[in-house]
């Protein structure tokens, strides 16, 4: 299994795209042009993969914790 500090730094980078995501996200819904919609289902899902990924990372951190 990768080391504590391995899982942290892909954790930050998890977490720093899928707030990169969310930002893009709101700022292409809040705007007038129209939406790409198939664009905008692509980034919905990668940010829920990332959320999903995210909550692992952390839940497997905790376990090598608690070990």
């Amino acid at each position: 299994m990768e080391d504590q500090d391995e899982l942290k730094l892909r954790l930050a980078e998890y977490k720093s795209e899928h707030k990169a995501l969310d930002v893009l996200i709101e700022h292409a819904t809040s705007g007038d042009k129209p939406i790409n919609l198939l664009q905008m289902q692509q980034l919905k899902k990668k940010k829920l993969w990332l959320k999903d990924m995210i909550q692992k990372l952390e839940s497997a951190l905790i376990d090598d914790i608690i070990a």
